[in-house]
């Protein structure tokens, strides 16, 4: 596949100069940055493409190669650095400042960096979830240390550029025809070199502190949902943003309700003998007690479902259902005369277990099928 005219990549004339070859590459590099197209990789190959242009045609020894012997002139000098180097790298300190809201300093690249986001988890109860409360809370978080405005230097001082990359923050290491571009070992790529640090920083810039911040829990927030407090992280890098805070919520288990996003669940025991006739029992729900009929002959994993009385979720149109599993309970600690009416209602049923047990009867039928004694 034959390779594109870097003049045609970059959309200039063959006679357009440094700066326009400059503008040119830096309003390319700010369409396709991958940054700013995740999962394209088309805009990621357009990038690289425009990337390799402006490294050709910003070496006066490089493009004048180029202009006479076109892709096979440039191929020969591939890995052997060259001027264009520091222009290239130049342009791009330019090309992430303006992506990440920074800017170039005096001297070269500021390294203007957003602050980190953070994340804290916040346990409340399922009463606080459903209905909406507001809590504060205490983080550490790294802010700008005020004794040097963020510099880094000791007061009455300022960072300098460094002499080692000339505030590139990238060193060039040259090695036959071999060139190999790392960080810059005595500034480690932020181009500035503080002489005299700050006593409260140590020349970071930044001081650990905590902060009180206000949350407002939304009602019908559930498990894992997350609120996301703007530019409450942590402070940017040379006058970068900060982050953002994200408070992660987690419900503490309850006493009676589980629940299953809108909907509510909870266990429902019920006596033998009030299972068997019947009655009517009051329940509780968040909104306070509520009174359901239990008609007679109820069994173990029935539902009873009551409309309306789980929780309205932030993103519903109206509240969930309460669901009451009924557990019919087994009698225990029982005196000799609660053993003796059982016996005597147990021969009175068994002379007719197959209509007052069907469920048994049936199982019995099924067992007896299975093994082939039918």
């Amino acid at each position: 596949m034959a390779k594109r005219d870097y003049y045609e990549i970059l959309g200039i004339n063959r006679d357009a100069s440094e700066d326009e070859i400059k503008k040119a590459y830096r309003k390319l590099a700010m369409k396709h940055h991958p940054d700013r197209n995740p999962d394209n990789p088309k805009s990621e190959e357009m990038f690289k493409e425009g990337k390799q242009a402006y490294e050709i045609l910003s070496d006066a020894g490089k493009r004048a190669a180029y202009d006479q012997y076109g892709h096979a002139g440039v191929e020969q000098q591939s890995g052997m650095g060259g001027g264009g180097a520091a222009g290239f790298g130049d342009a791009f300190s330019d090309i992430f400042g303006d992506i990440f809201g920074g800017g170039r300093g005096g001297g070269g690249r500021s390294n203007v960096y957003r602050g980190a986001d953070l994340r804290y988890n916040l346990e409340i109860t399922l009463e606080d979830a459903a209905r909406g409360t507001e809590t504060r809370i205490r983080i550490p978080t790294m802010e700008e240390c005020e004794p040097c405005q963020g510099s880094g230097a000791k007061k009455g001082s300022s960072p300098a550029t460094c002499p080692t990359c000339a505030g590139h923050g990238q060193v060039r290491m040259q090695q036959g025809f071999f060139s190999i571009q790392q960080t810059c070992p005595k500034c480690h790529g932020t181009g500035r070199y503080i002489a005299d640090p700050c006593t409260s920083c140590h020349g970071a810039g930044r001081v650990k502190q905590h902060k009180t911040l206000s949350v407002k829990i939304p009602s019908g927030i559930d498990e894992g949902d997350r609120i996301r407090l703007s530019g409450e992280g942590e402070h940017g890098v040379n006058g970068g943003p900060p982050g953002d805070l994200y408070v992660q919520i987690h419900l503490k288990p309850h006493a009676v309700f589980q629940r299953d996003h809108d909907e509510l669940h909870c266990e429902m025991p019920l006596g033998f003998t009030q299972a068997a006739l019947g009655g009517e029992i009051e329940i509780p729900t968040l909104d306070g007690m509520a009174r359901l009929k239990i008609p007679a002959e109820t069994q173990t994993g029935k539902v009873f479902r009551l409309r309306g009385k789980g929780i309205k979720g932030v993103r519903s149109h109206g509240h969930g259902d309460l669901l009451c599993h009924v557990v019919v309970e087994t009698p225990v600690n029982l005196t000799e005369r609660q053993k003796e009416l059982l016996r005597e209602f147990e021969e009175i049923n068994s002379q007719d277990s197959g209509r007052h047990s069907p469920r048994a009867k049936s199982w019995m039928a099924k067992v007896k099928e299975f093994f082939g004694t039918a």
